[in-house]
């Protein structure tokens, strides 16, 4: 005979079991794992809830390991395999930086700037792509655009080549190589490159447990000061872009001004930080001369 539990019940102790492990919207999650197990989106779970449904003995066993998964830190995004970005579903894992949300706001001053092109076809470029979140945000949303990612890691870039299979943006071209070096066959034709590079510095800890345990250590620390793979994109940067082509960098709320010192010193003109929604200085601009 099946032991059914009730539904809010099993939300109400998977809440408090996460508050209890400090993990920052414990009710929200306890939801997400809940629509995981059972194939639903969340607001099917929220609705379940008021119709008094009930969990099976078996459903209740899982949710319940699912749930001891996420009190021990592990991502989320990890638990279910998907992230969210923008419009996008992305399918992400071990090996692959998750995407958060501040980088929605460093994909809008890209994907505006594409719009803003006077050429039929802008072309963009993402630099570090990881998922592929920022490069198929701005494929699928300037679809005249020629858009053009690069990855590094071959434990990201697994991540990468499934969510542009998924989605399928046919103008988006992915390639395996180092930021560095990337596409010289595109030089001084790029009207927008773009980047989330890893800033942290090498001696900083992240506060979070699931960044600090879970996301790959290449995706994270930026030399002494986190700024080595900037300096690395200002160079690169100048090689791609057109003149008056724009480059636009994620970076940590506090590196704002030595990231705009570090840009005028290059040459760039216009540097300017800009904050996210949460009115924190995330993004950096900066034009071409």
């Amino acid at each position: 005979m099946h032991v059914s539990r009730a539904l809010r019940d099993a939300l109400r102790r998977a809440s408090e079991r996460l508050a209890g492990a400090g993990v920052p919207d414990p009710q929200v999650d306890a939801e997400l794992l809940l629509a995981h197990l059972r194939d639903q989106g969340r607001g099917e779970v929220q609705a379940g809830v008021v119709r008094g449904d009930e969990l099976t003995a078996e459903e209740a066993l899982a949710y319940e390991d699912l749930v001891a998964r996420r009190a021990a830190r592990e991502p989320l995004q990890h638990i279910t395999g998907i992230a969210y970005f923008r419009h996008l579903e992305l399918a992400v894992g071990p090996g692959v930086f998750v995407p958060r949300p501040e980088t929605e706001s460093v994909a809008q001053f890209a994907i505006d700037a594409l719009r803003a092109a006077p050429v039929p076809e802008p072309v963009g470029v993402d630099l570090g792509t990881g998922s592929g979140a920022i490069a198929l945000a701005m494929a699928t949303e300037v679809p005249h655009a020629r858009v053009h990612a690069a990855e590094n890691s071959p434990y990201a870039f697994v991540w990468t080549k499934e969510n542009v299979r998924r989605i399928g943006a046919s103008n988006l071209r992915l390639v395996f190589a180092d930021l560095a070096v990337a596409f010289p066959e595109l030089d001084g034709t790029v009207d927008v490159v773009v980047s989330n590079p890893p800033y942290v510095p090498d001696d900083a800890i992240p506060r979070d447990p699931e960044v600090r345990l879970h996301d790959p250590r290449a995706a994270l620390y930026g030399g002494p000061d986190g700024l080595d793979v900037v300096r690395e994109l200002s160079r690169v940067g100048t090689r791609l872009l057109r003149p008056g082509g724009l480059l636009v960098i994620e970076h940590g709320e506090l590196q704002g001004r030595a990231i705009r010192d570090l840009l005028a010193a290059d040459g760039w003109r216009a540097a300017a930080t800009h904050p996210d929604l949460t009115l924190r200085d995330r993004t950096t601009t900066a034009i071409r001369p």
